[in-house]
């Protein structure tokens, strides 16, 4: 946007310059024929004249006063410091040269360029500031200015010069023009900078809701029942947020559906179960009784878990503020009760949070701890942006290759199928699902010593909202 702006001021100002420059050049060719013209005209009024008549003319003028041109006759062609160079002059000098050759048949023109303050007339011996006022000051002098006199000398007859100085109503016509005044670049600037602010307020305005838009997409993984986008924005956007809500409401039912067929799935699962509990228990053989409780105990267990994992997922409840000492002081009282053995260190301030999503994800972290290390050390990190709890076990940890499938449903490291020694496989897959949704995150790694290390992390800046 600055690098198009800027080509444009400048391809305006070449061409702006352009147009100034040819126009002033064409006011100032037609100001010197007019000019010129009168010379002429004056030159042969003096032809005219006999020579005993030209000083009492030339007298007289001086006695007027307030004539456009100082008029004298010399016997000499007068010296002049000649000024100023460029088209400008080259033009003034060239018109004068051309008409007063065309209209009076001569060739010997002089025409020059000098300051007043070092002009001299009357056979260079007097200055113009030294005559009378009335005599030439008035008609070449335009205080405060000081612009250049134009001086013509012609040949009236050998050793007969007439003298003619007039001004050029024009006082800048020889002053350098910068091309890049300041009051060019102020202008330029202001232009510029006016052109980025009405830009900027208009992409600010069609980026804001691409950014809601992608606000609500990171957000979408964690929290299907987010509110739907507000269609509003340019066509485009609109268009974009209305798919996306679609899609939002189509995956939400799909979600739900599923929820209702596995819950419906399992429920109905229980039944059969019962009844061929009860037949197993009928079985002669102690052998083949107890291989097929086993397989029913198992059975029951997958069916519990999945109730379980529909459960854990479903985080319809409203936002709290949660004091995590009291919440994992509570599970560690409840997880005592069955031996189990539980040291809590550090404290933290209260936490927005869904209480009973949160007290799930805990206590999963926590019997996973005592399931295969017997001993859960708990520590609590706060600090203004987020809260860090680290659980640590004694047991034989997870493979660095393995962390991220234990996440996944059903997934068990531990080679027992039974639930008394491997569970369901859901419990670090629920957390992880929990902790995301109120927009934080869990990790695992070797703890020193031995032992895994699960570091669960909950921003604070979170919008208490975003959880709802």
């Amino acid at each position: 946007m600055v690098v198009g702006v800027l080509a444009a001021q400048l391809a305006s100002y070449v061409i702006w310059t352009s147009q100034v420059r040819d126009s002033r050049l064409a006011q100032l060719e037609e100001l010197s024929s007019n000019v010129a013209f009168s010379v002429a005209s004056t030159m042969r009024f003096f032809r005219s004249l006999p020579r005993e008549y030209r000083h009492i003319v030339l007298d007289q003028l001086r006695e007027m006063g307030g004539s456009r041109f100082f008029v004298s006759v010399n016997e000499k062609r007068l010296d002049v410091a000649d000024i100023g160079d460029g088209p400008e002059k080259a033009l003034v000098v060239e018109t004068f040269r051309r008409i007063l050759t065309e209209q009076l048949d001569i060739d010997a023109v002089r025409v020059e360029f000098s300051r007043p303050e070092t002009l001299r007339v009357f056979n260079n011996e007097v200055l113009l500031k030294d005559l009378p006022p009335r005599w030439g000051q008035h008609s070449l002098l335009m205080e405060p200015l000081s612009p250049p006199i134009l001086v013509v000398q012609l040949e009236l007859e050998p050793r007969t010069w007439l003298y003619l100085a007039t001004i050029l109503p024009i006082a800048e016509v020889f002053e350098e023009r910068a091309w890049l005044s300041g009051e060019r670049l102020l202008a330029g600037l202001m232009v510029l900078l006016t052109v980025l602010g009405l830009s900027l307020l208009g992409i600010r305005s069609m980026t804001r809701p691409l950014s809601r838009l992608s606000r609500a997409a990171r957000q979408l993984g964690d929290d299907l029942d987010a509110p739907p986008l507000r269609e509003t924005g340019p066509r485009e956007v609109v268009a974009t947020a209305v798919a996306f809500n679609r899609m939002q409401r189509r995956i939400r039912e799909q979600v739900e559906e599923r929820e209702r067929l596995f819950a419906a799935i399992s429920h109905d699962l229980k039944t059969p179960i019962t009844r061929m509990r009860l037949r197993a228990e009928m079985l002669d053989d102690p052998g083949q009784r107890a291989r097929f409780c086993a397989s029913l105990d198992e059975l029951d267990a997958l069916v519990k878990g999945a109730l379980a994992s529909v459960k854990g997922l479903d985080l319809q409840e409203q936002v709290a503020m949660v004091e995590p000492d009291t919440l994992l002081n509570d599970l560690a009282a409840d997880l005592r009760l069955h031996g189990g053995e539980v040291v809590i260190e550090g404290s933290a301030a209260p936490i927005a949070a869904k209480p009973l999503a949160l007290r799930r994800c805990l206590a999963n972290l926590l019997e996973n701890a005592l399931f295969y290390g017997r001993r859960a050390e708990v520590r609590l990190e706060d600090a203004p942006d987020r809260l860090v709890i680290t659980l640590r076990d004694h047991g034989p940890g997870i493979p660095e290759g393995q962390r991220e499938r234990v996440f996944s449903p059903f997934v068990r490291l531990e080679p027992s199928r039974s639930r008394h020694t491997g569970g369901s496989g859901l419990g670090l897959g629920i957390a992880r699902h929990i902790v995301r949704a109120h927009g934080g995150d869990i990790g695992l790694a070797d703890a020193p010593g031995g032992g895994l290390l699960v570091t669960l992390i909950l921003p604070r800046q979170a919008n208490v909202t975003d959880l709802q």
